[in-house]
């Protein structure tokens, strides 16, 4: 009963606590709203002091604004005003200005018309003064036939071959001082530039020919090269479109052909052929293709070589392709790649002597033979095709007239054009340089004696010095000392209009009197 008893007193005074514990919370709970609206209350004041002094502040701002725009408004306004007086004063000076011109222009123009009519009238006098000329010109003429018994285009031939006859030792004695002096100047000149970009630029020359030799390591191999019943030739000459020849020489066969690219592909194939030792038709054409393809890039290095070494930039990539090709062509013995990189350095140190544009005659050097690249496989000549070239591949105007222009083909338009000719002399006409064969020489003698011969009063010519120099022997009675030198003049001229020759003739007339006599 007593815990019974205990239990409920508990149960009581738990009750009771936990009606004063909600009585505390109610009172804490009305204590919080109370200050949370008090807080409420007072931020909503404080937010609408702060939007009150923010809308005090904007219109301060607002009045500040419009009094600065003003100010600068006003300021803009004075400045405008001041250049606009400034803009209406020049163009009243310059108002002014005009009108005086067109009152000067006024009167200049009066005044031309006013000498106009005085040229007018004196061009009218001096047309009758002239008729009157006439006149007076044709008068005298008829009176100077009827008294003379001549025509005046009579007259004007015994007058002009009189004085021929009669001032042609005079003319003979003038053109020989001429050409004396000129020579001297243009001599010392000309010897001093040539000397001086000769002795800076000398290559040695090795004579090329139209064959090569291939050297066997022993006759077998010859053997082995002719093949059973000569079909490895056969297959040679038709892959390489060269002639094999297969003579007495030990332990060598020759390779025969105009191209020098084919025979260079060739020669090539048989020293690979001969390094394999397997030698037969399917091989030779194996070998044949490889060949052509290190020819092909040896040409390409070759030109580009060529490029680098002269310093000419900016090449077409087919024009170094051709310089390549030029490795593999001579003319008269003189590898042509070799002329042309002597020609460019002698035509750019020539071109720096005389002040002239050195980069442009260096590059007219290098190209000016570019067209024997091709002359083996298209029709024309070396010049026309190089001229061909230099347009497809859009080289200057004045690079292709040096081109046309280096044999005097036509007329050189730049004084570059004229160093190169003359470089490409140089060049050429040096000991060494370059051989003719027998025929070809032969040919140009004869046509040199053959041109001095022609003249009237020649009774004899000879070529020599490997037709260097030509002496004529003139009849002493039909040709006197004053016309030797015109004679000399006329024979030269006919050569450089007639002959192709490297370097310089000289030509020298040889007149002799002898008087006999018999003492008895």
């Amino acid at each position: 009963m007593h815990w019974l008893i205990g239990l409920a007193i508990g149960f009581g005074v738990g009750i009771l606590l936990a009606i004063g514990v909600a009585i505390y919370y109610k009172r804490g709970l009305s204590a919080q709203q109370k200050q949370l609206q008090e807080d409420s209350k007072k931020a909503e004041e404080d937010n609408i002091k702060k939007i009150a002094d923010a809308q005090k502040d904007v219109e301060n701002r607002k009045r500040e604004l419009l009094l600065q725009a003003k100010e600068e408004i006003s300021k803009a306004r004075v400045e405008l005003e001041h250049d606009v007086r400034e803009k209406r004063q020049e163009l009243a000076r310059e108002r002014n200005k005009l009108e005086q011109k067109e009152d000067n222009i006024e009167r200049l123009l009066a005044n031309a018309e006013a000498k106009r009519s005085e040229l007018d009238q004196k061009l009218a006098e001096a047309a009758k003064t002239q008729e009157r000329l006439n006149e007076l010109e044709s008068k005298k003429s008829l009176e100077l036939e009827r008294i003379s018994g001549l025509s005046i285009s009579d007259a004007r031939a015994l007058v002009l071959e009189a004085a021929e006859r009669e001032y042609s030792h005079d003319m003979a004695t003038m053109l020989k001082q001429m050409e004396e002096k000129t020579k001297q100047d243009a001599d010392r000149i000309a010897k001093d530039i040539i000397v001086t970009s000769i002795q800076r630029y000398a290559s040695d020359y090795v004579s090329e020919a139209t064959v090569s030799v291939v050297n066997l390591p022993s006759d077998e191999m010859k053997g082995r090269i002719i093949g059973r019943e000569g079909r490895n030739i056969r297959a040679i000459e038709t892959i390489t479109g060269v002639d094999l020849i297969i003579d007495d020489t030990p332990e060598a066969v020759i390779l025969s052909s105009f191209d020098p690219i084919r025979r260079e592909i060739a020669r090539l194939t048989i020293e690979k052929l001969v390094v394999d030792g397997r030698i037969h038709p399917a091989r030779i054409e194996e070998m044949a293709n490889k060949a052509r393809k290190e020819i092909n890039q040896t040409i390409k290095q070759e030109g580009e070589r060529a490029a680098y070494e002269t310093g000419v930039m900016n090449l077409h990539p087919e024009i170094i392709k051709l310089l390549g090709k030029l490795k593999y062509r001579t003319s008269f013995g003189q590898n042509v790649l070799q002329h042309s990189i002597e020609v460019c350095h002698i035509a750019g140190m020539m071109a720096g002597e005389l002040g002239l544009d050195v980069t442009f005659a260096k590059r007219a050097g290098l190209l000016h033979d570019i067209g024997k690249a091709v002359d083996f496989e298209q029709e024309g000549t070396h010049i026309e095709l190089g001229a061909d070239i230099a347009r497809k591949y859009h080289e200057s105007p004045d690079v292709i007239n040096a081109i046309e222009a280096h044999h005097g083909d036509v007329e050189a338009q730049t004084p570059v054009a004229v160093l190169i000719a003359a470089a490409d002399a140089i060049s050429a006409a040096r000991p060494g340089a370059r051989r003719e064969n027998l025929e070809t020489y032969i040919k140009r003698i004869q046509k040199l004696e053959e041109i001095a011969t022609s003249f009237e009063g020649v009774e004899k010519s000879y070529a020599i010095q490997a037709g260097r120099e030509i002496r004529v022997i003139v009849s002493p009675e039909k040709v006197n000392d004053d016309d030797m030198i015109l004679k000399a003049r006329q024979i030269c001229k006919k050569i450089e209009d007639e002959l192709d020759y490297p370097g310089q003739i000289k030509v020298s007339i040889i007149r002799e009197t002898r008087a006999t006599d018999v003492a008895k």
